[in-house]
C-alpha cells in the first residue's frame, strides 16, 4: 500500500534537488538577498504544490524531469507569497514553520526584495522546462495568471481590504480563497498536465483542475479549523491569529463539525474527479491526508 508521507518526501527531495540547482551560482556582492531567498525556500514545508505538478505529470504519462522546473517554479511563487504575507504591512507575523519570519531575520526591505526575487526566478525556471514551446508558453501564462491580480494577489487584496465581512455571503469568502490559496493549487495541477503534454481542452486536464479546486477549498477550511483548535507546536505558529485580527473565516459560518463535514464533501468530490484514471492512488491519498492533517 502506498504511504503518502513517504511519497511527499520522495517528491520533495526531487524538487529540492532542482531548487538547489537553481541556486548553484553565488555572488558575494548580493549574498544577502540570496541568503534571504534560500532561508525561506529551504525552510521545510510539505511541498504540496510541487507534489501536484509531479504526480499529475506521472498520472498522465509524462516525464518527471519535464515537470521539475514547473514544480520548482510554483514553490518559488508560493514561498514569495509567504514572505510577503508575513510582512508588517500584511499579517505582521513573527513565526513561520516554527522559525522567525524572513523580515525578522533579514529586515523589512531585504525580505520584500527576497519575495520579489523569488517571483522573478520562478518564471526564469519555468522557461527552461523540457517541453514544447507551446507548453512553456502555456505554463508561464498559467503561472502569471494564478499569481496575479485575478489570482493570488487578488485574493490577498480582498483579504487585507476586508472585502469579506460578517454579513457577506459565504460565496464571497469562497471567492477570496479560490484566489488567495486555491489559484496556485489549481495551477499546480494544470502545470502537471502541461508537463505531460496535455491541452487545456483535454478531459484529463479538466478532471485535474476540478480535483485541485476542491482540495484547495478543503485545505483552507482545515486551515481555519486548525487556527481555532490546532496545536501550536505542530503548526509552528500561534493559533487564534485570525480571530485576533478580526478576520472572517469559514468558522464564522460553520461550527467546527460542520466545517469538517464541508471539507469532507469537497475531498470526496476531488477524489471522484480523478477516480476513473488508473494510477490515481497517490493523489487520492494526498486529498485524504490534507483533510485529516493536524498541521
Amino acid at each position: 500500500m502506498l504511504d503518502v508521507k513517504k511519497l511527499l518526501l520522495e517528491d520533495a527531495r526531487l524538487v529540492e534537488g532542482m531548487l538547489e540547482e537553481c541556486y548553484a551560482d553565488s555572488d558575494e556582492d548580493i549574498s544577502l538577498i540570496l541568503d534571504a531567498e534560500k532561508y525561506s525556500l529551504f525552510a521545510g514545508g510539505k511541498r504540496i504544490r510541487p507534489f501536484l505538478v509531479i504526480e499529475f505529470c506521472r498520472l498522465f504519462g509524462g516525464r518527471v524531469e519535464s515537470a521539475l522546473p514547473f514544480a520548482a517554479a510554483i514553490e518559488m511563487i508560493h514561498t514569495s507569497s509567504l514572505i510577503h504575507d508575513d510582512l508588517p504591512c500584511m499579517d505582521d507575523d513573527d513565526l513561520r514553520r516554527g522559525r522567525p519570519t524572513n523580515h525578522v531575520v533579514f529586515g523589512y526591505a531585504n525580505a520584500l526584495l527576497a519575495g520579489d526575487a523569488l517571483l522573478m526566478r520562478a518564471f526564469e525556471t519555468a522557461a527552461i522546462a523540457e517541453v514544447s514551446s507551446d507548453g512553456v508558453r502555456s505554463a508561464v501564462a498559467a503561472l502569471a495568471a494564478s499569481a496575479g491580480d485575478f489570482g493570488m494577489i487578488g485574493g490577498q487584496i480582498m483579504d487585507i481590504n476586508n472585502a469579506v465581512r460578517e454579513d457577506s455571503p459565504i460565496e464571497k469568502l469562497k471567492k477570496l480563497h479560490a484566489k488567495k490559496t486555491g489559484a496556485l493549487i489549481r495551477c499546480s495541477a494544470l502545470l502537471g498536465c502541461i508537463a505531460a503534454g496535455l491541452e487545456w481542452s483535454d478531459e484529463r486536464t479538466q478532471a485535474a483542475v476540478k480535483y485541485a479546486e476542491n482540495i484547495g477549498l478543503a485545505f483552507q477550511i482545515i486551515d481555519d479549523i486548525l487556527d481555532v483548535c490546532g496545536d501550536e507546536a505542530k503548526l509552528g505558529k500561534p493559533i487564534g491569529s485570525d480571530k485576533e485580527q478580526g478576520k472572517v473565516t469559514f468558522i464564522s459560518y460553520y461550527s467546527i463539525d460542520e466545517a469538517r463535514c464541508e471539507a469532507k464533501k469537497l475531498t470526496d468530490e476531488a477524489i471522484s474527479a480523478i477516480s476513473a484514471f488508473e494510477g490515481a492512488e497517490a493523489l487520492t491519498l494526498l486529498a485524504e491526508y490534507l483533510l485529516n492533517r493536524d498541521h
